[in-house]
């Protein structure tokens, strides 16, 4: 099947607690598909996991008579623990990173103080090199790295659908932040010049909807042509510098996400839980003033 021509099915689930949108991502033809950065539940007050948001992704996988070819993570998220171990158990299918992953892994280790940690991307069964190509059914996928929210973000652009996770939100919210360990606002500015270089009417789907300061719906989809014209930061910015300026002066407003130190223990080990100590209860490690 042509890329130009492909246009997969793709429906969106909206995790309130963190503002992250979760995928599936059909081929029509063959019913099969990828799920994009599934979320597992989880809440800090009390420390209780739970799978309801990734069950739902199962739901309607099974309704839809779907078959899960991939589980797939843009990055290692900072908000949310990453359901993609549960799923791979659940699915029999692939868990999948970009292989830059290896070195989100060896910065955060040492931030643990993890020297036995396997900084190696062997927690996936796949990672991706920029500009790999794989499928999704019949639908022809390929990585864009991405990186400036991240050390190993990458874009999925599967058919006519791209997966932009934290770079672009939707127009009205700007960009993603850049001021986590391994960020740049340079990086970020050259990742968004590269997917904004794809087709005008490509679908740009988000991985985050903070609803604009709350005052609208959860939003989600909007198109290279969109973003270009009326992203608030893009249009604001002419030049490289310029949106760094921006940039660094909005982060400096924002205070880190209230799970980071929680999700990047787990996110970095594929989405798998910290293993029981001997009284069968897991644990979660805070290197205290490490950010």
């Amino acid at each position: 099947m042509d890329a130009a021509l492909a246009k997969p099915q793709v429906r969106g689930f909206y995790d309130k607690p963190s503002g992250s949108i979760q995928y599936v991502v059909a081929d029509p033809r063959t019913r099969r598909c990828a799920i994009i950065d599934p979320v597992l539940d989880f809440d800090e007050k009390s420390g209780a996991t739970a799978t309801r948001s990734a069950d739902a992704l199962l739901d309607f996988v099974r309704e839809n008579r779907l078959e899960v070819e991939w589980v797939l993570d843009t990055h290692p998220h900072a908000d949310h623990f990453s359901a993609a171990y549960y799923l791979k158990q659940k699915t029999g299918a692939p868990a999948a990173i970009g292989q830059a992953i290896v070195d989100v892994q060896r910065l955060w280790k040492a931030i643990y103080n993890w020297p036995d940690f396997p900084a190696d991307g062997s927690q996936w069964d796949r990672l991706f090199a920029d500009g790999a190509v794989f499928s999704v059914g019949g639908v022809p996928a390929k990585v864009m790295f991405s990186p400036g929210h991240t050390l190993a973000s990458i874009t999925y652009v599967i058919g006519d659908a791209a997966f932009v996770h934290d770079t672009l939100f939707m127009p009205d919210s700007g960009t993603a932040r850049t001021d986590f360990p391994g960020g740049s606002a340079e990086r970020l500015w050259r990742s968004i010049q590269d997917i904004l270089t794809l087709p005008d009417e490509t679908r740009v789907f988000v991985g985050h909807d903070y609803q604009a300061g709350g005052g609208r719906e959860p939003l989600w989809e909007s198109t290279v042509a969109q973003q270009k014209a009326t992203n608030i930061h893009i249009a604001a910015c002419r030049t490289e510098a310029d949106f760094v300026a921006l940039r660094q002066a909005r982060d400096r407003t924002l205070p880190m996400p209230r799970l980071i130190l929680h999700a990047l223990q787990v996110n970095m080990n594929g989405g798998r839980l910290p293993e029981p100590e001997a009284n069968g209860r897991r644990y979660l490690k805070f290197p205290l003033d490490g950010l």
